[in-house]
């Protein structure tokens, strides 16, 4: 089997979560925040259902400054409804999709992708590691801290990878 065809049965797997994640993330939250040091719960959201479009960036540029001089230009897209936010995801899923089908195993294997912050490396590695690392894992964690915000604010947890205390099954 061919490293592209396990990175997309995994986005697809880790989707359907995703997806029972977003549907319950609560309308006119959008400012909630469990600590002042933590994100917004409407920043969390929008990162959690845009993460899978981020195999383009990682698929198809050779490096990422986190801090660019200047600052970043990305602004994510507001959402105000959960329809909102699921049409991201959708958007989304459907990018890294396609992203993983056109490229190759040679591509993900031989070539490498930087992530730098202020220009300073911070990470050199293969980009299948790099999807893997930055995407796929970083998807999980955030989905996860997503359903404690969501614990927090009296919504109910989906079953993920096992029954939650919520719906008691998978």
């Amino acid at each position: 089997m061919k490293i592209t065809e396990l990175l997309l049965a995994e986005l697809e797997r880790e989707a359907v979560g995703i997806r029972k994640t977003l549907e319950r993330v609560p309308e006119g939250k959008n400012d909630w925040k469990p600590h002042e040091k933590s994100m917004p719960l409407g920043y969390l959201a929008t990162i959690v259902a845009t993460i899978p479009a981020w195999l383009d960036m990682v698929v198809n540029i050779e490096e990422l400054d986190i801090n660019p001089p200047g600052g970043s230009k990305f602004r994510p897209k507001e959402w105000k409804t959960r329809r909102d936010l699921l049409e991201q995801f959708e958007a989304s899923l459907k990018k890294g999709r396609e992203v993983l089908m056109a490229t190759t195993d040679d591509h993900l294997l031989n070539t490498k992708w930087r992530m730098l912050a202020a220009g300073k490396l911070m990470s050199e590695q293969p980009r299948y590691v790099a999807i893997r690392d930055g995407v796929l894992n970083h998807m999980a964690h955030h989905r996860g801290q997503l359903t404690v915000y969501l614990r927090m604010n009296d919504e109910k947890v989906p079953a993920i990878y096992g029954p939650s205390a919520d719906e008691g099954k998978v």
